[in-house]
């Protein structure tokens, strides 16, 4: 059987979605990356960045580089809960629904270990 595209529920074979609240979910959430998409990949790359460069700083002036590591973890993780964009990959095997919800969860996650390094920083 195939499942809908938006929950994952089983559908029949000629069918898209399960309901019509399902296609209008689903299309909203395609509108809002087509929209948003640019502006993500943009932050995505910056906060992504300033932990690497903040691990270098790290060993060479010490706080900076840590702060630096703070901020990319937060704000990484505050992005993918404001914008969850799962890559294609993870719609295909988990459908919309669950793929939003595991950013989401994975983006709580690093703001946790964020607030941690931050407390253990000062």
């Amino acid at each position: 059987m195939k499942k809908c595209e938006y929950c994952g529920k089983e559908i029949s074979y000629f069918d898209m979605y399960c309901t019509d609240e399902c296609q209008e979910k689903a299309g909203k959430f395609y509108d809002l990356r087509e929209n948003y998409g640019k502006l993500f990949a943009f932050f995505d790359a910056i906060f992504v960045f300033m932990i690497p460069i903040g691990i270098f700083l790290g060993t060479l002036v010490g706080a900076m580089g840590d702060i630096m590591i703070v901020i990319g973890l937060i704000g990484l993780g505050i992005m993918l809960n404001i914008l969850p964009f799962p890559t294609e990959s993870m719609i295909h095997k988990h459908q919309i629904q669950k793929s939003k919800k595991m950013c989401r969860i994975f983006g709580g996650v690093l703001i946790v270990i964020g607030i941690v390094g931050a407390i253990i920083m000062f």
